[in-house]
């Protein structure tokens, strides 16, 4: 018996929703609750003092531009988009158990599998590490806050309007359905050709969404940029610059080129669409979208990738003990990476036709990019090698993102290669790369940050046995997943199908059970988030990690330990702190 596909997310979301009102319906005097010292703030701390400079409740997250509120703000964005995108997920991967449709329409299930992608890359991949800049930026860097931070704020509140567009579809308007363009919209589909329903205005509302979080991204990388430029304490040189910054002032750099690209490719389709231009239809090109989306698709990989790769960079040595190795070459690395990503798009088209000499050139970028990248993983392997390894939650994801991320690489360098590229093209083996990369990498690495830097935003430690339950059930179902697409892509699994021959049917259900591990991690997780954000052990030293038995001490936590004392009195002897740029600085100089 058929079950209606949008039924089913419905009832998933409601439920969501329901947790989401029970967590709310907890927090005791939740629109009067008591800022932090240094406006920072956080749900469940009681009563008393009332921030005078700030409104107290809703209206004061409304209306805030410290950077602080606006990293929570990301941050609670972007955990939402991932439980969206991850509901989605599940019911493609029940209705995948079976080669049959069964579960969901062909139709619906092209819908989730359009909005899923562009919900974890543009909803929750880009805000996350909006969310862990904008705190803990200025904080690093010494700073008041972001240069500009009403831009800030507005950059930020661009981003609900935009989810609501692109899942406009799945909401009950008239007329108006999911689109179903996959998360590349690749023309001529996209433009509306065809006896299909991409005429639909659910596409149109997509296109508008997807344009709205580009100018989010752009005004906050512009943010970044002169933040990082103008704002830093004059200590704070180019040379002890701590790495997680080095690595969001490349991807600003990043985001500066590629996505107004990606807005202009949008402007062009919707002009196709709705205005009979012919730019990829009507006697264009459709190839063209290909050329304008994956300069800037590519980047956009780097994009999400650099700034979890500076969260390991600056997690992974203080639970090894030592400082990371070769710091210089990991910066240097960073930038070659930056500069290399915008010479590899066609390695996205070699099945399309262009000139073999064309191909071959975009080949040998595309390995060499490879070199920086593995620059990296030695360097953090080398960092852990005869380290005092502690494995604390956060060194466990950093640990679990070099593994996933070494076969997120090598997988890829596989694709890099035009002949190998030709035969696992547009299969499972493709998608078991990107996740691998995407899920096994940047989302591992964004968990390590929020168990890291739990107790600064909420005052509070969490569960530590949950916490490694929610890694070793999120490292299994990450390879049990992925791994089995990669053998399905080996088998010639085609991706983008809700039905499939019968003799895929055993990889897909582990592929499947996989999922549903991974599922069961993330509901640890938002129950160890919630109820130690409520309820936790209250954190009263600024040195949670022992990081100063090490001389690893470093500017954000000199900072909180601040605003502990600041209830209490101030003053007391100076700690030295580090940037991680290598160099001791001064707390004054160094923290705030």
């Amino acid at each position: 018996m058929q079950v209606n596909g949008q039924l089913a997310l419905t009832i998933l979301m409601g439920v969501f929703l329901v947790v989401v009102a029970a967590w709310l319906a907890r927090v005791e005097n939740w629109r009067t609750y008591t800022p932090l010292a240094g406006g920072g703030g956080a749900f469940g701390q009681g009563e008393g003092y009332t921030s005078e400079e700030k409104p107290a409740g809703i209206i004061r997250w409304l209306t805030t531009v410290d950077h602080k509120d606006i990293g929570i703000l990301y941050g609670a964005y972007a955990l939402v988009a991932f439980a969206v995108g991850g509901l989605m997920v599940v019911v493609m991967r029940i209705e995948l158990a079976d080669p049959g449709m069964t579960f969901i329409s062909n139709t619906y299930y092209n819908s989730l599998l359009t909005s899923h992608g562009i919900t974890m890359l543009f909803l929750f991949g880009t805000p996350i590490i909006a969310a862990f800049g904008n705190y803990f930026v200025p904080l690093l860097i010494d700073a008041d806050d972001m240069a500009f931070p009403r831009i800030n704020a507005i950059a930020f509140w661009l981003l609900p309007p935009g989810a609501l567009l692109i899942w406009a579809g799945f909401f009950p308007l008239p007329d108006v359905i999911p689109a179903q363009t996959a998360w590349t919209m690749y023309t001529p589909l996209s433009a509306g050709v065809g006896n299909g329903n991409q005429m639909n205005a659910g596409v149109d509302l997509m296109l508008l969404g997807l344009h709205l979080t580009g100018v989010s991204a752009t005004m906050g990388a512009i943010n970044f940029i002169a933040t990082i430029f103008t704002e830093r304490a004059e200590k704070v040189t180019w040379a002890n610059l701590d790495i997680f910054s080095w690595t969001i002032l490349t991807q600003s750099g990043l985001i500066l080129f590629a996505f107004p690209l990606l807005g202009s490719a949008i402007l062009m389709l919707l002009l196709d669409r709705n205005f009979a231009t012919s730019f990829f239809v009507n006697g264009g090109d459709p190839i063209l979208w290909q050329h304008l989306f994956w300069f800037f698709g590519h980047p956009e990989v780097y994009i999400l990738v650099l700034p979890p790769m500076g969260i390991v960079s600056y997690v992974l040595p203080r639970f090894s003990g030592r400082r990371l190795f070769g710091f210089k070459f990991v910066v240097y690395s960073t930038l070659a990476i930056g500069v290399l990503s915008f010479g590899v798009w066609a390695h996205h088209m070699f099945a399309t036709g262009i000139d073999p000499r064309l191909s071959a050139s975009f080949m040998a970028v595309s390995l060499a990019i490879a070199i920086p990248s593995a620059v990296k993983t030695f360097n953090w392997i080398t960092t852990m090698w005869n380290g005092n390894v502690r494995l604390t939650t956060p060194m466990l994801y950093c640990i679990g993102f070099v593994s996933n991320f070494i076969i997120g690489g090598v997988t890829g360098v596989f694709l890099a290669s035009v002949p190998v590229d030709l035969i696992l093209h547009d299969t499972y083996y493709v998608v078991g790369h990107f996740h691998y990369v995407v899920m096994g990498a940047i989302a591992f690495a964004g968990f390590a940050g929020i168990y890291y830097w739990f107790p600064i935003y909420t005052g509070r430690m969490y569960q530590k046995t949950l916490g490694k339950a929610h890694f070793w059930l999120s490292m299994v179902g990450t390879n049990v997943t992925f791994f089995a697409m990669v053998l399905l892509g080996y088998g010639g699994m085609p991706r983008r199908y809700a039905t499939y021959l019968p003799e895929f049917a055993t990889l897909h259900q582990i592929a499947t059970l996989g999922a549903l591990i991974l599922l069961v991690g993330q509901i640890i997780f938002v129950w160890n988030f919630v109820q130690s954000w409520l309820e936790g052990p209250v954190v009263e030293d600024g040195d949670p990690w022992n990081l100063k038995e090490e001389g690893l001490y470093t500017a954000e936590w000199e900072w909180y330990d601040r605003k502990i004392k600041t209830a209490i009195a101030d003053g007391g002897e100076e700690e030295e702190t580090l940037t991680d740029g290598g160099v001791p600085e001064n707390d004054d100089d160094q923290s705030k």
